[in-house]
């Protein structure tokens, strides 16, 4: 549906009314909750109209913003699409270089400073570019490109690939272990890691290990990474077979994998705060917004609710409602913009799949 907007009339998307008072200490029926956590079923006070922005997108990944543009990731095209305000889809530009297979391809984008930031699976590496961007909203395009950072192992699974701006203006990039269990635990290997880099790809002198991109480790796949207004940064992870997380990340810390899969309580590791089976998240990206974490599901195929004042609390909305989601993103209106993987190999394609769809704030 390109050039106009189709609205959807739903049950589940009074997001602030849910956030504020659908968390209870009874867990959902079909989840079985971690022990870390409390759960609620969101109950609308009424029904909201939810705005498809764009549709028939080939296995989107990130979604950003330049300008008030939104700019669009392609897994598996490499392409960059820029999404007008009519709903239009125009290409951009396409990012050399990229080998898509499994889960690697073109995966995280981030606008910043007239740039845009891309991170993307090669023939034997994953690595950022970014890309100079020309034109004005509606006419974007690509520059030239310039490597910032490369050698990231990258493999067909596990690549990580998100990466965002956080409020200290430094590049985070979050690197899944491309199936090298123990390389999460080696502070030498980028694998496995939360990384923390200037805009020009260089390694900050208050990094919290000396002379290393390295933020944070022991990490499987994380893949969402967003700040609250204080600061903290807080990061989605994909676990093996028992437990998905949640982590308020802590500079220099150890996350554990793999010795410990989820809440271990070692010590010397930072447990995560929230944790899932598998089959109920998967969760990809994050942003937060309204005093909440909203957190996108693939194989769960819903939108998580954490709120930041009871870290231990969660509501789930659209369930089901739109299949697999693998972003969630907070637009120039404040807005909530999600993210469909219907698309990507492991999902199942609906009529229309994939889309963008729009949120009322919360």
């Amino acid at each position: 549906m390109n050039g106009h907007h189709r609205r959807l009339s739903i049950l589940g998307a009074v997001v602030a009314a849910i956030v504020l008072t659908a968390c209870t200490t009874q867990p959902s029926p079909s989840v079985t909750p971690s022990p870390l956590a409390t759960s609620g079923t969101a109950t609308p006070e009424s029904q909201e109209a939810v705005t498809v922005i764009a549709d028939g997108l080939d296995a989107p990944w990130s979604v950003t913003f330049h300008e008030g543009a939104a700019l669009v990731s392609e897994r598996d095209s490499a392409r960059i699409l820029e999404i007008g305000d009519d709903g239009a889809v125009r290409e951009a530009g396409i990012v050399p270089g990229v080998v898509s297979g499994g889960e690697g391809g073109l995966l995280g984008i981030a606008a910043h400073d007239e740039h845009l930031y891309v991170y993307l699976t090669a023939a034997d590496e994953n690595r950022i570019d970014r890309y100079a961007l020309t034109g004005a909203p509606g006419s974007l395009g690509l520059g030239e490109a310039e490597t910032i950072h490369a050698g990231m192992p990258a493999a067909r699974n596990h690549n990580g690939g998100r990466i965002a701006f956080g409020p200290d203006g430094m590049l985070y990039a979050t690197v899944g272990d491309a199936g090298d269990r123990a390389a999460a635990q080696n502070l030498d290997s980028l694998s496995g890691k939360i990384l923390r880099l200037t805009p020009e790809g260089d390694i900050p002198p208050d990094n919290p290990i000396p002379g290393s991109p390295v933020y944070s480790y022991g990490h499987r796949n994380p893949q969402g990474i967003a700040w609250d207004e204080d600061g903290v940064l807080y990061a989605s992870e994909f676990g093996q077979d028992t437990w998905d997380e949640l982590n308020v990340v802590e500079p220099g810390g150890n996350h554990g994998w793999p010795e410990v899969e989820g809440a271990g309580g070692e010590p010397a590791m930072v447990d995560p705060v929230q944790q899932w089976p598998p089959a109920e998240a998967s969760p990809s990206g994050i942003a937060i917004a309204g005093g909440s974490i909203f957190i996108a599901n693939l194989r769960g195929e819903r939108l998580r609710v954490v709120p930041l004042g009871d870290l231990a609390a969660w509501t789930e909305l659209f369930v089901g409602e739109y299949g697999r989601l693998r972003d969630v993103v907070v637009a120039p209106d404040g807005a909530l913009w999600l993210l469909t993987n219907n698309t990507d190999g492991r999902g199942r394609p609906r009529d229309g799949d994939d889309r963008i769809i729009r949120v009322p704030a919360p």
